[in-house]
């Protein structure tokens, strides 16, 4: 009976080598790009598999300028249920946690800034009667108002949330729906500072106003929780510091962690090309136009597999970004009108309006402000042209070909030349393309005379003499 209680700590010991040292790790993951599904899957893979290793903490090294907010809010989901500690982490100098990143640092369990960073920015952007995070742009001649500075002082003067009046205007001006986007992010970012006792007046200050703060204005203003120079000095840092994971309170112990930072796989790598706009936006392109040469000549193979994977791989990409489907119908009706242009020749109307159809559905494609979701200028503009191109070229050579004499079946064969092989008046025989044919003619026809062929019945050819006429 003593030797189950005996193999019990060989077995654990065995057990945490295998696992790589479960509960001595501290996971660092790097964020240096827009917020959109390929970030968003990237963190929550690498927070599953934090846990999977019970690591002592997880690291968030966040620079980004913004991002969309379907993925802002997963990533915050992700954090706050996350059985990890996580600490957002905004480095390195001259990183900046804006729009987005805001709320991302909020959610933490720890926020910590590099010196030289800064944070804020966090006003909302409409995407389609969805609000989508960006910096937002501000005209330099442009000056408060005397009611907005009135309004900053009631803001000032008023320290207690709850004595707000609920109907306040979420801004000054703007429409009912843009109140309404401004208004659910302050309270969607005013109750992640609640929930991490941070600073959530400068909270409601960052989404109405746009305000940013440098690493040292967060610190004092109780925005971030502690400033660091590195890693190194962050964990030194947050040796011993306590913070609440789900609601229970933990002392995080570091001293002796191994530092493990978790790159994106191979399928986040592949997410985060296709779900590029540019990218999603020519595998669309590039399925259309294979599918529809493999249909304009079927058997090709190549064109067909070629475009249903590029299809199929944008649908994904158009599945997890902002689209706005009338774009993708105008691209459709574009191209539609362009293959129109092809087969029923309309002195470039067709293929005019086409052209005009394609660039305003590329435009509008994917309904976002944020220019790092959008598809580029100088993309839609070369795509626009060579379709514009190639399409009429092709129509060009299918009006040529319908012009140019028939070579070859019962078509090529009216006008051409024969010989009588002998006199006839009615019917005869005459040769035509090394043939002898039964030949009809109105007309008295000499042995060794030329013909014209004028028309076929069925196969008699009907013929005349060649010096009538001429």
């Amino acid at each position: 009976m003593r030797w189950p209680r005996l193999l019990l700590p060989a077995l654990w010991l065995s057990a945490a080598v295998a696992g790589g040292g479960g509960g001595r790790t501290v996971v660092v993951l790097k964020i240096d790009a827009a917020i959109g599904p390929a970030v968003s899957d990237y963190v929550h893979r690498s927070l599953d598999l934090a846990a999977r290793r019970d690591a002592r903490l997880v690291v968030l090294a966040l620079d980004t300028p913004g991002g969309l907010d379907d993925s802002t809010r997963a990533i915050v989901r992700d954090i706050i249920a996350s059985p990890v500690p996580v600490a957002v982490y905004v480095s390195p100098a001259g990183a900046r946690a804006a729009s987005a990143g805001t709320y991302i640092t909020y959610s933490a369990h720890v926020a910590a800034m590099s010196p030289g960073t800064n944070i804020g920015a966090a006003t909302p952007v409409q995407l389609g009667g969805l609000p989508d995070f960006a910096t937002p742009a501000r005209p330099a001649e442009e000056k408060p108002d005397e009611k907005a500075a009135a309004g900053e002082e009631r803001r000032e003067r008023d320290t207690e949330p709850e004595k707000r009046p609920p109907d306040r205007p979420a801004a000054e001006g703007g429409s009912a729906m843009e109140r309404k986007l401004v208004n659910d992010s302050v309270a969607y970012l005013r109750s992640l500072a609640q929930m991490r006792g941070r600073n959530a007046e400068w909270a409601e200050k960052s989404v109405r106003e746009g305000a940013s703060l440098s690493a040292e204005d967060a610190l004092a203003q109780n925005v971030i929780d502690l400033m660091a120079t590195d890693l190194d000095a962050l964990l030194k840092a947050l040796e011993g510091r306590s913070v609440t994971v789900r609601k229970v309170p933990r002392t995080l112990s570091l001293q002796g962690a191994t530092v493990e930072t978790v790159e994106p796989d191979w399928r986040n790598r592949l997410l985060a090309i296709i779900t590029n706009p540019n990218i999603a936006y020519l595998l669309m392109l590039l399925g259309v136009y294979g599918l529809f040469f493999e249909l304009a000549n079927p058997g090709s193979v190549v064109p067909g597999v070629i475009g249903a994977v590029s299809l199929l791989l944008a649908l994904y990409a158009l599945n997890v970004l902002p689209v706005n489907y009338a774009g993708v119908a105008l691209i459709l009706v574009g191209i539609a009108f362009m293959i129109g242009e092809i087969f029923m020749p309309s002195f470039g109307s067709l293929g005019i309006g086409g052209v005009v159809a394609f660039v305003i559905g590329s435009v509008i494609l994917f309904d976002t402000e944020l220019e790092f979701f959008r598809v580029s200028w100088p993309v839609i503009g070369g795509l626009a042209l060579l379709s514009a191109l190639f399409f009429m070229g092709v129509a060009g050579m299918a009006v040529k070909v319908h012009r140019r004499r028939a070579v070859s079946g019962r078509e090529e064969m009216v006008g051409s030349l024969g010989v009588a092989l002998e006199d006839f008046h009615g019917t005869g025989n005459v040769r035509a393309h090394s043939e002898i044919w039964r030949a009809c003619s109105q007309t008295a026809l000499k042995r060794g005379q030329a013909v014209r062929i004028r028309a076929l019945d069925g196969l008699t050819l009907i013929v005349e003499a060649v010096n009538e006429e001429n």
